[in-house]
């Protein structure tokens, strides 16, 4: 659902032939293949979910029939500082494209992966981050709710908030990056029909605390009601959503 905003990103930003990327927190490694698909050297990591760092290396390590990455393409388990390879030149671009600003301290943790990463990053290095747009411009933030309101007995701090204007530029701020320009993409989530649509949001990890508190049925039942406004009339499910980034520089 994120094509558009690494898209954008990746235009702006020239990357290609001669671009060595660290993707923090590279997940499944789409945004990582569409970079190696431009020329760019890719390293990718995650310390999160092993099953989705298993399909990041199908798709992207060298002798996989789907490859079309280089050979200097690498996805490590863990840190930034796992990716750190003794005499690996320095890294031209940082990403941390998982959006920010849907649930109450999802920040917590990027400041400390930035910090890992800037060493590792050239001088005046572009960081770039992503988040949420403005609720009334994500029709997603209305479904994201259903989460929050289920998971409510478990006290979780993982609730749902609005995006602040500001989000991006704080996290920047703490992790001592200098803000370059930012700009807005439109992402639309659009789903086959309401199971598809049921299976990706649960998916993204954003609805496992409500299913602790209430049970998969629960859940599943709630959040097919939620997205009923959305279904269109041959049956597919539209959300339209827009995403913010922002560039940073490494000092």
């Amino acid at each position: 659902m994120l094509v558009p905003l690494y898209e954008a990103v990746y235009e702006r930003l020239d990357v290609g032939a001669g671009t060595r990327l660290l993707g923090l927190g590279c997940g499944s490694g789409l945004a990582l293949l569409m970079a190696a698909s431009r020329g760019a050297a890719v390293t990718g990591v995650d310390a999160r979910a092993p099953e989705r760092l298993a399909l990041a290396r199908e798709r992207l390590l060298p002798g996989t029939e789907s490859t079309r990455a280089r050979a200097d393409t690498r996805i490590v388990e863990g840190s930034p500082r796992d990716a750190d390879g003794a005499g690996a030149a320095a890294y031209t671009l940082v990403t941390a494209f998982e959006p920010i600003g849907c649930l109450a301290g999802d920040s917590e943790g990027l400041g400390e992966l930035l910090a890992e990463a800037t060493p590792l990053a050239e001088r005046g290095t572009p960081v770039v981050l992503a988040g949420w747009g403005p609720p009334e411009r994500c029709a997603t933030s209305s479904v994201l709710r259903v989460a929050t309101r289920l998971a409510d007995p478990l006290r979780s701090a993982r609730s749902w908030r609005p995006a602040l204007r500001d989000d991006l530029e704080e996290v920047a701020q703490r992790a001592g990056l200098r803000p370059d320009g930012s700009g807005r993409v439109a992402c639309p989530f659009g789903y086959a029909d309401l199971a598809s649509a049921v299976r990706g949001l649960l998916s993204t990890g954003l609805f496992d605390a409500a299913v602790t508190a209430t049970g998969q049925e629960q859940v599943d039942k709630e959040l097919t009601e939620a997205l009923h406004p959305y279904r269109r009339g041959d049956g597919t499910v539209w959300m339209p959503n827009v995403f913010r980034y922002l560039i940073a520089r490494t000092p």
